[in-house]
């Protein structure tokens, strides 16, 4: 015992001449009290900018510094305006233009509806049964009934000639046809017409509930930005459709419906981030820079998110079926129109509404 106090006397005196306070390793109680100083502040102490808003409060100056091209999007909001202005005229000048304003497929125009049934055979398949049609008529639907033999074909309408060549093509490379089975008939496009009619009762119907709940959740100015970029998708998927005129069927209403609902989402992800800066702003703080920094915070969800999106899409489009391209060929559109709307657009309307409900000031004050 004595000899360990002699030890330990000895070490304190060695640590007084270094100019070192007494202790085990050197370390004494104020590099300790350093120490812990330095991990509280970085613990709960300054924020790490590094780190997000869940780290603390982050600065404008802190986003700018962040991203490496950063540039200030809200600044040029002019510039997106007139992009989406051009998006817009070209959408609707093609649908005023073009005749008709889409390229309506069968669901949507009257058309011819022949019954045949194949004698002594199995039902044939739909892919043989249109290669077979393919040098009458340009574009089709088959559809194998229950009975043995037995197709529904429906096509653009027909006059007596191009039925009868039909006839004889079908039995000249799929089998000889049962005479006294073969029905014919002139539909009308009345699905097709439900169908849009539908589509157009299920827009107006969300455009409402959706200002509504916006209105309630953020405010009024928020509601009418995200309804009005919305809108905004929803033309410009529609007239690029017109533009390269393809073939529209019912998927493509379950497609545009789809945009609607989706791409509201990412927009209220960035409002609810202008929310919540707005309550961190200091009074006095400029606006569009809080725009403008909630923007960035949430560009790499936006992105991201779009990405994986996409490339779900264009899997399906290129591997699935010919029965889900216009659909996915619509969510594609949509997807990408969205995509840029909610980080250049839907913000920026906010920014003008908010202007619009400001009083001006008159030029005596």
């Amino acid at each position: 015992m004595a000899k360990r106090q002699r030890r330990y006397g000895n070490s304190a005196k060695l640590s007084q001449k270094q100019g070192k306070p007494a202790g085990a390793g050197g370390t004494g109680a104020a590099d300790a009290a350093k120490i812990g100083q330095q991990t509280a502040g970085a613990a709960g102490g300054a924020p790490d900018s590094r780190k997000g808003p869940s780290a603390g409060i982050v600065t404008y100056e802190d986003v700018k510094k962040r991203y490496r091209f950063y540039f200030n999007i809200v600044a040029k909001r002019k510039i997106w305006f007139a992009v989406s202005a051009l998006l817009i005229l070209i959408s609707a000048v093609s649908l005023v233009v073009q005749k008709p304003f889409l390229n309506l497929g069968m669901a949507f125009t009257q058309g011819t509806m022949i019954s045949v049934t194949f004698l002594d055979m199995d039902t044939p398949s739909q892919q043989v049964v249109s290669d077979a049609i393919a040098s009458v008529v340009t574009s089709s639907q088959v559809q194998p009934a229950v009975d043995r033999g037995r197709v529904i074909i429906r096509t653009s309408e027909l006059n007596p000639e191009e039925i009868k060549a039909l006839r004889a093509a079908l039995e000249e490379k799929i089998g000889p046809i049962d005479p006294g089975t073969i029905q014919e008939s002139t539909v009308g496009p009345t699905i097709g017409q439900e169908l849009l009619q539908g589509a157009l009762i299920a827009l107006i119907i969300a455009c409402v509930l959706m200002l509504g709940y916006m209105a309630f959740r953020f405010k009024f100015n928020f509601a009418c930005a995200g309804v009005l970029a919305l809108l905004h998708d929803i033309l410009i998927t529609i007239g690029i459709f017109s533009l390269i005129r393809w073939e529209i069927d019912p998927s493509f209403i379950a497609g545009v419906l789809t945009v609607f609902g989706y791409s509201i989402n990412d927009k209220v992800v960035i409002f609810d981030r202008i929310r919540e800066n707005e309550g961190l702003q200091k009074k006095g703080g400029s606006f569009e820079d809080l725009v403008d920094q909630s923007l960035w915070q949430t560009m790499a969800r936006s992105i991201n998110t779009g990405v994986v999106v996409l490339l779900a899409l264009f899997a399906i489009f290129f591997l699935g079926g010919e029965s889900t391209k216009t659909f996915s060929l619509a969510m594609i559109i949509g997807a990408a129109v969205g995509m840029y709307s909610s980080i250049f657009i839907s913000s920026q309307f906010v920014i003008e509404f908010k202007k619009l409900g400001q009083p001006k000031l008159s030029k005596s004050n």
